[in-house]
């Protein structure tokens, strides 16, 4: 799983898999989700992710790797 923040756009992309979405829905706003042929989840897409989201800090829990706190 990637995180790609763009700031020129503000704009965030949230990387599931690293396989090609086929198909895109949006669910709210400026929130689209990305899909692949499978049908399974691939992607988010988040416009106005600053408004949307608290980017200053990222927290990974329970996750197969050691807790850590990111915060810019």
């Amino acid at each position: 799983m990637r995180l790609n923040y763009y700031p020129d756009t503000d704009s965030l992309y949230i990387d599931l898999a690293s396989k090609p979405s086929t198909e895109s829905q949006e669910v709210s706003e400026g929130v689209v989700l990305d899909y692949g042929a499978d049908g399974n989840l691939v992607g988010i897409d988040i416009d106005n992710a600053s408004k949307k989201l608290e980017l200053k800090e990222l927290s990974l829990s329970k996750l197969p790797v050691e807790l850590q706190t990111i915060s810019a």
